[in-house]
């Protein structure tokens, strides 16, 4: 048995608008000082003044936010006792926002202790509204939160199915000024969630629709998107093909992708929608060169390659690639300026990362550590995985 969660959607031109019709007394919204700088903070703040509702401003979200982050802002709703909390922004807000709605509602947690195994009981206090202003992470419609523990330069994987949000507002306005290489990363890690929740392991029926199709979307408007940030056709349906692909994986899950790259982002700190992007390719190859049949699918139905071709992974992972590269997106860590010597001192690292990564559990091929270090290896040096 599974269960398939998500919030109430709104989504396409003026979906912010839902905003006016909220009932209750405070909000906290959970952003970073960018989005204040932007405006798209004071975009939300006036509609909640339509619905009568006072707010302060939690602002101080960094990438990859850390354990002290969110519980400086779950200090900041106890002292506020707000009925909405709001996270605005990217993947960082948007976790951030569900971590201290969180600790919030259960102070006597610690944030490590966030898993699906246990009952928070949230809705006691406060609900929660995600809006992402990038289209990339999914964040808006999953129930996972990363956080970084600094100390121990990993990334903690956590959540429980009682923290999705109660409503997820996927407006394109709100991403029209993404530049193109913010465009680019956040786009293949919507990619890489709707290819690894297509191929992983606990994939189901009710996911297998929204991964194609959230694919399919992002190969074809993309590269408008990075090309032409006016394109509204390509930001509407690069901003939908995002939400497709967070449910997608949110309720099956990721697979190796994620494992190395969240390695990569908490050791190297490489931005996480590149870091994924650039692993995908060569865990398509690694994956598919023993577990080939869901790869080929997706490859038949993006039309890459017909159904029955023996060469379907490869040639998957060379139209990542081609797409990476028409992006100007990094395909190899040497490319992203990683200086070797760097490489080799935190190779131990990174392989250990990786395996301590939850979505290693659900990869349709498991590594070795040998094999692990030497895919870091390939990945370096830009060279197809052939093992």
């Amino acid at each position: 048995m599974w269960y398939f969660v998500s919030p109430k959607i709104a989504f396409g031109d003026g979906a912010l608008e839902t905003l006016d019709e909220l009932k209750g007394r405070r909000a906290l919204i959970v952003t970073d000082t960018s989005l204040v700088r932007l405006g798209l903070v004071g975009k939300v703040a006036a509609h909640l003044d339509k619905a009568g509702l006072s707010y302060r401003i939690f602002d101080a979200v960094q990438p990859d936010p850390d354990l002290v982050t969110v519980q400086a802002g779950a200090q900041l709703a106890q002292d506020e006792s707000p009925d909405w909390i709001i996270g605005l922004g990217g993947g960082s807000c948007l976790d951030a926002a569900k971590a201290i709605w969180i600790l919030y509602e259960r102070p006597d947690l610690d944030p490590a202790e966030i898993n699906p195994f246990i009952e928070l009981g949230l809705r006691k206090k406060a609900r929660l509204i995600t809006i992402p202003t990038t289209s990339g992470t999914g964040a808006e419609v999953t129930w996972a939160i990363v956080l970084t523990d600094t100390q121990a330069r990993r990334k903690l994987g956590l959540g429980n199915r009682e923290n999705v949000a109660d409503i997820a507002i996927v407006d394109p306005e709100l991403v029209a000024g993404l530049p193109p290489r913010l465009t680019a990363s956040t786009g293949l890690d919507a990619l890489t969630h709707a290819i690894e929740g297509y191929t992983c392991t606990w994939h189901n029926d009710l996911t297998d629709g929204l991964c194609l199709q959230a694919a399919k979307l992002v190969m074809r408007y993309l590269p408008r998107a990075v090309a032409d940030g006016a394109d509204r056709e390509a930001r509407e349906r690069m901003h939908n093909a995002a939400t497709m692909a967070g449910l997608g994986f949110g309720n099956a899950l990721a697979s190796l992708a994620h494992a190395t790259g969240h390695s990569l982002g908490a050791i190297l700190h490489v931005p996480h929608g590149q870091a994924v992007g650039l692993c995908l390719p060569y865990t398509i190859e690694y994956i598919g060169a023993e577990a080939s049949e869901r790869f080929a699918e997706m490859a038949a139905f993006l039309g890459v390659a017909p159904l029955d071709d023996a060469e379907a992974a490869p040639k998957l992972a060379r139209r990542v690639r081609e797409l990476c590269q028409t992006v100007g997106a990094p395909t190899s860590l040497a490319d992203l300026g990683v200086v070797r010597d760097r490489f080799e001192g935190e190779l131990e690292a990174l392989v250990e990362g990786a395996f301590s990564d939850g979505t290693m559990l659900t990869t349709a091929r498991s590594p070795s550590y040998q094999e692990l270090e030497l895919i870091y290896r390939y990945m370096y040096e830009g060279k197809p995985i052939d093992f």
